[in-house]
């Protein structure tokens, strides 16, 4: 999947994937993770997620990486968050008192950048890449997040054949598979959610499970 594909997406506003209210399973189990005021909490992949908000309101200082310069922007402008912009070599740097968003890719984000980190969060990255590249992401957040370091994964799993994706379906098995060889992982809870996804319903989608996930990095 190419970038220019997250580009016009923002670009037309075709952020499906954008959810107006905070995470449900955020709220619920975010406790788990039992992270002090001030922790710093990466999310990648954040978009304008309101997610980032609801952490910040939670006293962490929120890392974020994003691929879409627009993203980044409608995120402090949405929230009336004055900004001030840097630059490093591959990412413009957008930052204000609690929230910094790294805009550009997310595999050539240096391991620097968050080895300070005290837990992440991870709503929308993993189940927005094709196989291929989900694997490839993998590997990458495994070497963005400290040893030891907890955060939460929520997925969505679904008969793939059924709508194509993004988001795509990634199974239980599959979390077994690729990510146990870096993480420690807790299943928290699955629900079926098909109710509240008309995208979902309207296209006939049997069911749609939405998981959270408790994941410790190894040492």
């Amino acid at each position: 999947m190419e970038p220019s594909f997250w580009h016009e997406k923002w670009q037309l506003q075709e952020i499906g994937f954008h959810q107006y209210q905070v995470n449900p399973f955020l709220v619920k189990y975010w406790p788990r993770i039992g992270l002090a005021e001030n922790s710093k909490v990466f999310v990648p992949l954040c978009g304008k997620s309101l997610d980032m908000f609801y952490l910040a309101e939670k006293r962490h200082t929120v890392l974020g990486c994003e691929l879409n310069t627009l993203a980044v922007e409608q995120f402090f402008t949405d929230n009336d968050l004055a900004y001030q912009v840097t630059h490093t070599d591959d990412h413009a740097v957008f930052s204000t008192d609690q929230v910094t968003l790294y805009q550009g890719d997310i595999f050539t984000l240096p391991t620097s950048v968050t080895t300070s980190i005290g837990g992440f969060y991870d709503r929308a990255a993993l189940i927005a890449w094709p196989e291929a590249m989900r694997q490839q992401y993998v590997k990458a957040l495994a070497a963005l997040i400290p040893a030891n370091v907890s955060g939460l994964l929520i997925t969505l799993d679904y008969p793939q054949e059924s709508l194509k994706g993004p988001p795509f379906a990634v199974s239980p098995s599959w979390v077994e598979t690729y990510l146990r060889p870096y993480f420690n992982i807790e299943l928290l809870e699955c629900v079926d959610v098909l109710a509240d996804n008309p995208r979902f319903v309207n296209k006939q989608v049997p069911w749609l499970n939405e998981a959270v996930y408790k994941l410790t990095r190894k040492p």
